[in-house]
């Protein structure tokens, strides 16, 4: 994307460095996060300093690389399998992340630079896939259409492009007019946030509304489409993604409004047969029981909103039925959200 009348991808590497725009910061500023070793990039992915299925991925990817180059001679396997697990546990819900250090640590079992050399390999295939998700997934995006997206699948979510995002880019660019609704997403406000601020970057309509404002938007006729990501898809169709896609895929269903998720095929887990087996991340009660933000000054400030006294919980994401899926949108086209389909995507026969 451009920013600032440069081109960025949202995680790159040079030498041993990961190099990944500060998504804690945003959209007050643009601001650069280099991470030396593999911990370092390990905390920046718990943190969220880089967020999104594909953004994930890629940061775990280069994670496993950094540690085999940073394993001793002598401890070599067992520093790099330590670091394998130390990198999954950072994020358990989201599927990319084990697709890059699996691919990744088996290369790295050769020789470091093979390991390296996977990890550019799963990077740059993001950038190819969410783009052909938006060629895709434009399809399905007509004169006119507003659409209601959630949480973050945008440029920042990808190395690249994004995936609920990317056919809206790919809609904006060939000259649509379109208009998109933009879900806060609480508690870390994804949507209010870093959503946003790419549309906005990029010149597109768009307001921000409420996460509870869905609904009525909905009854008065004012969605035609949703588009959201996802963090994993089961082998039978059932969808992870950021808390509160649950729901908006119930009032898409009550209110007949197509329902579509975008991901790449490296987001879905064929060892996991139903949404019922997909473990689901809790994060720290702070995130709902505080909000940060800059005032009229621009001086960064952390408060509490919440009763003092009173805890939270804070599942990270929900798990949405094939059920009320109208389709998945992939690099390899848009299928029907079933274990027959899926199947055929990954040639299971």
């Amino acid at each position: 994307m451009l920013v600032r009348g440069k081109n960025y991808k949202t995680i790159w590497m040079e030498g041993n460095s990961v190099f990944m725009i500060e998504q804690n910061k945003l959209p007050f500023s643009f601001e650069i996060s280099e991470c030396k070793t593999y911990r370092e990039t390990c905390i920046a992915i718990k943190n969220m300093t880089i967020r999104g299925a594909g953004a994930i991925g890629a940061a775990a990817g280069y994670a496993m690389a950094q540690a085999f180059n940073e394993a001793p001679a002598d401890n070599r396997i067992v520093f790099s399998e330590k670091a394998k697990k130390e990198i999954e546990a950072t994020r358990p819900t989201a599927r990319n992340l084990f697709y890059a250090t699996e691919k990744v640590f088996i290369k790295g079992l050769i020789s470091s630079e093979l390991a390296f050399e996977e990890a550019e390999n799963i990077a740059s295939k993001d950038i190819t896939d969410t783009r052909a998700i938006g060629t895709f997934g434009n399809e399905l995006i007509k004169e006119n259409a507003n659409i209601l997206t959630h949480c973050n699948a945008g440029w920042l979510a990808f190395v690249d492009y994004g995936t609920a995002l990317s056919p809206i880019y790919a809609a904006h660019d060939l000259g649509k007019k379109i208009f998109v609704y933009v879900d806060e997403t609480r508690p870390r406000g994804q949507g209010a946030r870093l959503t946003a601020w790419e549309l906005n970057n990029s010149n597109i309509s768009h307001n921000i509304i409420a996460d509870n404002a869905a609904a009525g938007l909905m009854a008065q006729g004012k969605i035609d489409l949703v588009i959201v990501g996802a963090d994993r898809i089961a082998a039978n169709g059932d969808t992870a993604n950021k808390i509160g896609t649950l729901d908006r895929a119930i009032l898409a269903k009550y209110y007949n409004i197509p329902f579509y998720i975008a991901a790449p095929t490296s987001t879905f887990d064929i060892d996991c047969q139903s949404g019922n087996e997909i473990i689901i991340e809790e994060r720290n009660q702070d995130e709902v029981l505080f909000q940060e933000g800059i005032d009229q000054n621009g001086i960064w400030h952390k408060i509490r909103v919440s009763s003092p006294g009173s805890s939270a919980y804070n599942p990270a994401f929900d798990v949405t039925p094939a059920s009320l899926i109208t389709g998945i949108i992939t690099e390899k086209g848009i299928i029907k959200p079933s274990v027959k389909a899926i199947e055929s995507l990954f040639n299971i026969l």
